[in-house]
């Protein structure tokens, strides 16, 4: 999991610093890296589900797998993105801020990325088992 934390922080956050940007230098150690480190969490364990893995996890294409994954992360965590930039402001007395916008896409890029490599390495580790 720090991987999952580190790797994003450290891109982002360096290309944020490269081409000036303060706002993608801020969220590349907090929304970006946060949301990679907690999604790889919850898939990995998903997929391990305590170290029997589902079987239809095992026989399905990788690819197909991949982007069932990645399009559940990607969905739920767009949802949480828009869910927080538009109810938080509304309801709270936190004000609706460009940072609170970047949700929007901070979430489930992360969300999307994260979810793509651990699932391919985690395929890459496990065999299909035969029928």
């Amino acid at each position: 999991m720090l991987t999952a934390y580190a790797a994003p922080a450290l891109m982002a956050g360096t290309a944020g610093v490269v081409t000036g940007q303060q706002d993608l230098a801020m969220a590349a150690c907090t929304s970006i890296a946060g949301t990679s480190a907690v999604v790889a969490f919850l898939v990995g364990s998903w997929l391990r589900r305590g170290g029997q893995p589902r079987r239809w996890t095992t026989t399905m294409p990788r690819v197909a797998l991949t982007a069932a994954l990645v399009i559940t992360a990607a969905g739920a965590a767009a949802l949480l993105g828009w869910f927080t930039a538009q109810w938080l402001p509304a309801h709270s007395p936190i004000p609706a801020t460009p940072w609170l916008e970047r949700l929007r896409i901070d979430l489930p890029v992360s969300a999307a990325l994260a979810t793509t490599i651990v699932t391919l390495r985690w395929r890459s580790t496990t065999t299909a088992s035969p029928a």
